[in-house]
């Protein structure tokens, strides 16, 4: 009885609108997900640690390459500095090389003066540009009741678009706004040639002298 009177206040997964037919794949493709492949050439592990100094202080013992593979598998998972530690130390216990795992300490310290490689910039002539768009709903202190009271008000919508360079997979435009991404770039550019593909699942329309049987 509890659950039937409950039934209305839940959140019920909406049914899919499209059906799945390719199983295989898509299985492939989730178990995909949590495939974590870390490739490390041979110039990074002899370049691990750092460099015997010619000025006076101490000597450091791992090179800007190391701390920035610490900062980058920090911001990749999102994780504290405590868990980056903890995670680099399997990664290079895997590796086969004795090489030595910065401490905590060391990256929140080194973080601060290591100098990051700098992004690479196209060449300034035409690149093939992928476009992606997704919805953002901005939230304010009235969605608590907005959720409570099942008020009709409409909430707005933006959308986040993104460009990302096909040749280099660098994100190299990125704009909101609250219209769709073709009627922007029109707005824009009106010369662009705009070519959207079609879906995975789409049926090739038949031509109009084609002779359409009961099969």
């Amino acid at each position: 009885m509890p659950c039937k009177a409950n039934a209305a206040r839940r959140h019920h997964i909406a049914r899919p609108k499209r059906r799945v037919t390719n199983w295989a794949a898509y299985d492939k493709a989730l178990r995909q997900r949590g495939s974590l492949t870390v490739w490390v050439s041979d110039e990074a592990i002899e370049q691990w640690k750092a460099a015997p100094r010619t000025t006076q202080g101490g000597q450091p013992h791992y090179s800007d390459l190391a701390i920035t593979t610490a900062l980058m598998l920090r911001a990749v998972f999102r994780l504290a500095l405590r868990q980056t530690e903890g995670l680099l130390a399997p990664i290079l216990h895997l590796l086969g090389p004795d090489l030595p795992v910065p401490d905590h300490s060391t990256i929140a310290r080194r973080a601060r003066t290591v100098t990051l490689p700098s992004v690479p910039r196209s060449s300034g002539g035409p690149i093939h540009l992928l476009v992606d768009s997704t919805g953002l709903k901005p939230c304010g202190p009235g969605e608590w009741l907005i959720e409570k009271h099942g008020t009709r008000k409409r909430r707005s919508w933006h959308t986040l678009h993104i460009g990302m360079d096909a040749g280099t997979s660098r994100i190299v435009a990125a704009t909101l706004t609250e219209c769709g991404v073709y009627a922007s770039v029109y707005e824009r550019h009106p010369k662009a040639a705009v070519m959207a593909p079609p879906r995975s699942d789409a049926v090739r329309p038949l031509p109009a002298n084609a002779t359409v049987t009961s099969r």
